[in-house]
């Protein structure tokens, strides 16, 4: 009778520790309900105790947790209709306040929804397209002698760029704005991201349409700025021919005078020699370049082209 009375209670005994410790993991805080209302929580990984059958255990997670929203199209404070992805990344602070409030983290995540979309709606309808797909250090390259960007306008008023901010700016008033409402929830919102920021149809061909634009102008200038340096080459070159050509006929002009003085300097030096044999001799070297096929002459009979045929008679 003693022996199967030990192994009943050595069996009951075995079942009350097995349920009066818990493990808690790495990465993992619990919350210890008894009848359903929190008693405690645990935050601490290892073995702990609670009462087998009365308290039961709510596990987390302590590492950071991931939230994505569904695209929504907003419209943005200059009227541009766009596609906005936004992502966010938060934990359980409060593992107490958590149970309390959303129970899980699908709850926590349909919160996460109502709280981030409203923000993130307000805050792309009070902001221009621009700011939303510009950093806040963006500078326009502007090209030498090119001052006009394209100004931005609602409703026909020009605005003024230097209150312009950038994306980077505008997340940390999403993630400022979002964090007030997150706390009474027990979660910890690290941080919102966009994720992809896609244009509807209409807003997608005008922005075609502007880059296009900015490209063709860009294009235009480097067109322009080469034809400017190839008149410059062009006139450079022309200038430095006209000089070459210049000093070469100015030269030629100077060699060929030269020549001339040498030439007749010697003539007059031959014909002071002997008068009648030079006249003689050029007379000869006439004939020739005077007297072709096929060619007549009218002279007189006293014509002194023929004087020294005359004298052979």
């Amino acid at each position: 009778m003693k022996r199967p009375a030990i192994i009943l209670l050595l069996i009951i005994l075995a079942l009350f520790l097995q349920g009066g410790f818990f493990i808690v993991s790495e990465g993992e805080q619990a919350i210890v309900t008894q009848f359903g209302r929190p008693v405690g929580d645990v935050r601490l990984a290892g073995l702990h105790f609670k009462i087998p059958f009365i308290q039961e255990i709510h596990s987390f997670e302590r590492r950071i947790l991931k939230w994505d929203g569904d695209p929504n199209q907003i419209p943005t404070k200059d009227k541009r209709y766009i596609f906005l992805d936004t992502t966010a990344r938060w934990k359980i602070s409060d593992p107490l306040q958590f149970f309390k409030t959303v129970g899980t983290e699908s709850g926590a995540l349909s919160r996460l929804d109502d709280i981030i979309d409203s923000v993130v709606r307000d805050a792309v309808s009070g902001h221009l397209l621009v700011e939303l797909v510009r950093g806040k250090d963006y500078k326009p390259s502007l090209q030498s002698g090119d001052a006009a960007v394209e100004e931005i306008e609602i409703e026909g008023k020009p605005v003024d760029k230097s209150s312009l901010v950038g994306r980077e700016e505008i997340l940390e008033d999403i993630l400022a704005r979002a964090r007030e409402n997150t706390p009474e929830y027990g979660i910890d919102l690290i941080d919102v991201q966009i994720k992809r920021i896609n244009y509807v149809d209409q807003v997608r061909q005008r922005v075609y349409e502007r880059m296009i634009s900015e490209r063709k102008k860009v294009a235009a200038e480097f067109r322009s700025e080469g034809e400017g340096e190839k008149a410059d080459i062009l006139g450079q070159m022309q200038k430095e021919l006209k000089t070459i050509q210049s000093d070469a006929y100015r030269l030629s002009v100077q060699i060929r005078g030269e020549a001339d003085a040498s030439a007749t300097a010697i003539y007059a030096e031959a014909y002071g020699k002997d008068p009648e044999f030079y006249a003689f001799l050029r007379t000869l070297e006439a004939y020739p370049k005077t007297i072709q096929n096929n060619s007549r002459m009218v002279l007189s009979t006293d014509s002194d082209f023929y004087r020294y045929l005359k004298s052979l008679k």
